[in-house]
């Protein structure tokens, strides 16, 4: 049981989950809103995973985003027909396919991370430098708590 410094003032962990996920929400939201490139999130998520972690088959991409794989049947298709991914006969097993992203893929993701970074950078430089170092000095903290364990 880790030990308390009695001068330290308490810490309400539900208080600071809650004012955190309602600014991940908000910020997650906001973010969605900045990368403006008509698809729903669900297909840039699915995007994203295959631009990080591709080529991939289908079966591997519905459990990185946690879907049922005829829902993430349906969001390789619309990408498919817009010429973001393509699917290629896996060369150990013919009746398998990936998926891999196209050159208008990558650049699509491109600009929507260019555009958020954009809007994000903006708003960190109306903040002033002693809310940007303690927001800085946060961040790791952040990348442990969405850090997740390799299920293989």
């Amino acid at each position: 049981m880790p030990t308390t410094d009695s001068a330290a003032p308490a810490i309400d962990e539900a208080e600071i989950a809650a004012r955190l996920r309602l600014s991940a929400t908000r910020l997650a939201r906001r973010l969605r809103q900045e990368a403006d490139t008509g698809f729903t999130p669900s297909q840039l998520s699915a995007l994203a995973t295959i631009s990080n972690h591709g080529p991939l088959t289908l079966g591997a991409l519905a459990d990185h985003e946690r879907v049922a794989p005829p829902s993430i049947t349906k969001v390789v298709a619309k990408l498919e027909a817009d010429g973001l991914v393509e699917r290629t006969p896996d060369p150990n097993d013919g009746r398998v396919s990936n998926v891999s992203t196209t050159a208008a893929g990558r650049a699509l993701i491109a600009e929507s991370r260019a555009r958020k970074t954009t809007w994000l950078t903006g708003r960190l430089h109306e903040l002033g430098p002693d809310a940007r170092a303690r927001l800085a000095a946060a961040l790791d903290a952040l990348d442990a708590l969405t850090r997740t364990e390799d299920p293989a």
